[in-house]
């Protein structure tokens, strides 16, 4: 779907590290194209991210800045994404990831949470400047049952 030369990070805000959250966010990653950039697994910074000297997360937020593509991942908290996303989003002022595409993704149990990612992550997003060429990208926990690639292959399709 991409161009090759298309650096396309991925950042999770589970706080389980290795989490479906983070498979899906590589899946939806995988799909696009482009060359594999900065993965950021926020259950590995947990620790660090109210440390603004923490030099780990500010190499992070670099890493972050220097992608033309971004998925930004979740899983559905409270209706919502979680707190330990949203530490690591405030650290970017408004527009600051002007330039950057971005592919909001929320993982939840049950369908009726599927417009958390409209409603809670694609704003935030937008606020820090990402442009999203389509709807947020919802996805219930039951496709890690069966192919997730292809899931995603055909949810990125729908929403493009």
């Amino acid at each position: 779907m991409l161009v090759d030369m298309t650096v396309v990070g991925v950042v999770v805000g589970n706080p389980r590290a290795g989490s479906r959250t983070l498979r899906a966010a590589l899946a939806v990653r995988d799909v696009l194209g482009g060359t594999a950039g900065p993965v950021i697994d926020l259950a590995e910074f947990a620790g660090e991210l109210f440390d603004y000297g923490s030099e780990r997360v500010a190499q992070a937020v670099e890493d972050v800045k220097g992608v033309d593509v971004l998925v930004v991942a979740s899983p559905t908290y409270k209706a919502s994404y979680t707190g330990l996303l949203k530490a690591f989003l405030d650290r970017f002022g408004a527009g600051s990831l002007r330039g950057v595409t971005g592919y909001p993704l929320m993982v939840a149990a049950a369908d009726r949470h599927a417009l958390a990612v409209e409603v809670h992550l694609k704003p935030v997003l937008a606020e820090l400047g990402l442009s999203v060429p389509g709807p947020g990208l919802f996805l219930n926990e039951s496709v890690f049952a069966g192919d997730l690639a292809q899931e995603v292959a055909k949810l990125l399709k729908e929403t493009s």
